[in-house]
């Protein structure tokens, strides 16, 4: 009796981690192969679109060279510019938050402050943005939350790359 108890103790566990797993980043109705690529077309398109630049701490630093664990958790490196002063968001907290089909539409309307090129995302394929989504859903949530947006009176409290224009004398504005 007590043998039977845990092999249905442990069959529990076995499908409650399935399922999990399928929220995680394996969709529901898809064949693991199939999720697989799309994970993999994914990652491929966060490296190309050069998403780690910002959104991955001290990846040009490192040239490249960061564990994929650490991948697209924000930075408190700020940019200032113009427009005040702007953080790259925690995307795998974003997406965490986000079911697909919400990323899709929320990548597809919002616009950023600089420098975020939000028109590419804008531009990109539905399914593109979908496997984007699959592949940051599959690292999890991790890391803190970007600090907030600063107005350009602001001055922050954290390191920040200036974007300022700087004119030569007798040059125009």
């Amino acid at each position: 009796m007590l043998w039977t108890l845990r092999l249905l103790v442990l069959a529990a566990v076995i499908v409650a981690a399935l399922l999990f797993s399928s929220e995680r980043g394996v969709a529901r109705g898809e064949d693991h192969s199939a999720v697989s690529a799309k994970v993999d077309r994914g990652r491929y398109l966060v490296v190309i679109g050069g998403c780690n630049d910002c959104h991955t701490p001290m990846f040009g630093e490192r040239a490249g060279q960061v564990p994929e664990s650490e991948w697209l958790v924000g930075a408190p490196m700020g940019f200032s510019g113009p427009w005040g002063t702007s953080y790259p968001t925690n995307l795998r907290r974003m997406v965490d938050r986000m079911e697909e089909e919400q990323w899709v539409q929320y990548v597809r309307t919002y616009e950023a402050l600089p420098p975020m090129p939000w028109w590419a995302l804008h531009a990109m394929k539905h399914d593109d943005l979908q496997a984007i989504y699959a592949f940051i859903r599959s690292l999890g949530p991790a890391g803190e939350e970007a600090p907030a947006a600063l107005p350009p009176s602001a001055v922050p409290s954290t390191p920040y790359i200036s974007f300022m224009p700087v004119f030569p004398q007798g040059g125009s504005k």
